[in-house]
């Protein structure tokens, strides 16, 4: 069985990593982590793939003179690994377009709402706001938009009557995780396919 490699980039705690480092254990799931990268040092994600003897590498926007130069070092790190898909797993950061010209149709971002409702940076805080009975997470390819690539999964959560921000984001993040590691999966197992906007999964 051909294993997808795997290049995944973090800002924080890194709780999506793990699951996808603790699914890619098992050889069935069709996917290896091979790398990790952050815009900053010092954070759990990156110590998460320290532990799992995954290599890793940081970038910082504040390193580079220009955010143009930027990219080119995420793009030539992110490359050296020879990822088949990018996982962006709560990155903070906008890629560019030289990024985009490499890995469009191959990065992929898990975001906490459904998109193309509530969109950035807030999505549960937006979303509680407006009073929706549903929340949830939307996984899809990345563009040069902000959340507006091609959806590839989603998954809806209640929004229960006495939710907070912090209370709904928590049950959205473990249907979120849920959805990345059995889509991120699949997605290694059996292909996908893009029709305009249309993601199907699968190799038929």
């Amino acid at each position: 069985m051909v294993t997808v490699r795997l290049v995944v980039l973090v800002s924080g705690s890194g709780s999506n990593l793990q699951a996808l480092l603790d699914a890619a254990a098992d050889p069935a799931y069709g996917a290896e982590v091979v790398a990790v990268g952050a815009d900053r040092p010092a954070i759990e994600g990156l110590a998460r793939a320290e532990r799992h003897g995954v290599p890793t590498f940081v970038a910082r926007v504040a390193d580079f003179p220009t955010r143009d130069d930027w990219d080119a070092a995420l793009l030539a790190e992110c490359s050296r690994h020879k990822p088949d898909l990018i996982v962006s797993a709560g990155f903070m950061k906008l890629v560019g377009p030289r990024f985009l010209g490499e890995y469009e149709g191959r990065y992929i971002n898990t975001h906490n709402a459904l998109l193309p409702a509530f969109p950035g940076t807030h999505g549960p805080r937006d979303a509680l706001a407006y009073g929706v009975k549903l929340a949830g997470a939307t996984l899809h390819f990345v563009d040069s938009g902000v959340d507006t690539g091609a959806i590839i999964a989603q998954v809806a959560v209640p929004v229960l009557d006495d939710d907070t921000e912090d209370t709904l984001l928590e049950r959205i993040k473990v249907a979120e995780r849920r959805q990345l590691v059995d889509t991120v999966g699949r997605m290694a197992r059996d292909g996908w396919t893009v029709n305009e906007r249309k993601v199907r999964l699968g190799r038929g």
